[in-house]
């Protein structure tokens, strides 16, 4: 500990443990530890100050989660090499954290992080191979002006991957690549949306979704989500005649629930009859844990309303921002010339080196590895925060995804655990932020894809239980 810190207080109001983390946060701030010095080790710390282990492991996970450390496994926890310093005040004891904090060196993803791939699981030397390979034998064909639906080979990849894995007919021209969900969204948007249109949005739904159709000037109309998904009577009595629906069938973000057989048939009567369209967000369809896969709502689409969105961030990383949209037959020349309008492209290297990760069979692999192995962490998990924390919190035990919804018992709140989970370096999301209107139920969204081992499902679970004060 920073020999000029005085040292924690047992009867002060601030618990132990944010009392080690602010003294090295001042220290680190005010440049009396500096980038890349090694700090005192869990157990060295402990013995000196004579406090319990999990105090001090707790202190460096706070640290760790705001960026001020990086822990290097045998060679220790280390002060973050691109670190500034920047004085703080010493007298702060808020449990909000201030707006002056330095920026992270690194944008290292937080324990329990909704939405990301295993990414120690990542095919790293098979990558590296095919994306080798791949470069060594472009032609003048990577040099020029790339298609602006995305490249060919790519999209009759994703034909044929469709109609095996999803029951979807299509062929690759229907196929257009862009740079991530929200670039689906967007070439939607400037295709047929017009200003003030009205559209169903599942509520709750995805935060990130709603943001941009409302940034697009969209009216969006809240539909209430049940056990059988989206309340399309519902949708009916709201708004019969929105123009766009926006869902995610089979797996529904957040709450995970699967919209059933005979809504999928009304919601598709009533855009049918509508004139209407349906963007499906079919963003981890892949993982599913028990029972057979349900097919996608574009594969029961007879009269070409549904615009199908997938994107690679779930199933392979985030960071290749590379996603693809499905529209019916009789859109593709309307949407190709909107395309080339945008200009939104996606590294032709790429998008090569995906097709040749698909055709190899590497991908289908990959799928079959990652379900096996996100099956095992979901356990893991479910497992140590049943025994920490089980009698606050329900489960929902639902058949794919990957995320935990836990609903709260005892009148918690969702949104003040949160805050205090972020604080000991959890990332993880209230549910009740995920509603647009009323009957908001609280709850944590807990992703469970980068929880290793029991060991480390136990360490979180516990640091849980301090952000719930139990």
């Amino acid at each position: 500990m920073p020999n000029s810190c005085p040292p924690p207080n047992p009867h002060a109001a601030t618990p132990i443990y944010r009392q080690v983390y602010l003294r090295f946060r001042h220290a680190i701030s005010a440049g009396r530890l500096q980038p890349g010095e090694r700090l005192p080790s869990v157990r060295a710390l402990a013995a000196e100050l004579n406090l319990a282990r999990g105090t001090v492991e707790a202190a460096y996970q706070m640290l760790a989660g705001e960026g001020y450390v990086q822990t290097r496994g045998p060679a220790g926890t280390v002060v973050a090499p691109l670190l500034s310093p920047t004085p703080v005040d010493a007298g702060e004891r808020r449990l909000d954290p201030p707006q002056t904090f330095p920026k992270p060196a690194a944008l290292a993803p937080m324990p329990l992080q909704m939405g990301l791939p295993a990414l120690d699981a990542f095919p790293r030397k098979l990558w590296t191979r095919l994306l080798g390979r791949t470069l060594r034998q472009s032609g003048l064909d990577g040099l020029v002006y790339p298609d602006p639906q995305g490249d060919l080979a790519l999209r009759r990849a994703l034909a044929s991957y469709l109609g095996v894995s999803r029951g979807i007919s299509c062929t690759a021209e229907q196929i257009f690549i862009c740079a991530g969900y929200r670039a689906c969204l967007d070439l939607i948007c400037r295709s047929l949306l017009h200003d003030g249109d009205r559209c169903w949005f599942e509520d709750p739904g995805y935060f990130q979704a709603r943001r941009f159709l409302e940034q697009a000037r969209a009216q969006l109309v809240s539909i209430p989500v049940d056990a059988d998904g989206l309340v399309v009577e519902a949708g009916m009595v709201l708004a019969p005649d929105a123009r766009f629906a926006l869902v995610t069938p089979h797996h529904q973000s957040p709450l995970g629930v699967t919209l059933t057989l005979p809504r999928r048939q009304r919601l598709l009567e009533w855009a049918s009859s509508q004139g209407s369209w349906v963007i499906e967000d079919d963003y981890d369809s892949e993982y599913r844990y028990r029972g057979r896969p349900v097919p996608a709502l574009k594969s029961l689409d007879t009269q070409g309303r549904v615009l199908y969105c997938a994107t690679f961030s779930k199933v392979l990383a985030p960071g290749m921002r590379l996603a693809y949209l499905v529209v019916p037959q009789a859109q593709v020349a309307r949407f190709a010339t909107v395309a080339g309008d945008m200009q939104n492209h996606c590294p032709q290297l790429l998008q090569a080196t995906v097709s040749a990760f698909i055709e190899a069979g590497h991908f289908a692999r990959h799928l079959r590895r990652m379900r096996g192995l996100y099956a095992d962490r979901r356990r893991y998990l479910v497992d140590a925060l049943q025994a920490e924390v089980g009698e606050h919190l329900q489960l929902d035990d639902r058949a794919g995804g990957m995320h935990l919804v836990a609903h709260l018992a005892g009148g918690l709140d969702d949104c003040t655990i949160a805050r205090r989970a972020h604080h000991l370096g959890l990332a993880i999301e209230p549910l009740s932020s995920w509603y647009r209107g009323h009957g908001q139920r609280h709850g944590l969204l807990i992703g469970f894809t980068n929880v290793s081992s029991r060991e480390q499902a136990a360490e979180l679970a516990r640091r849980l239980r301090l952000a719930m004060d139990l």
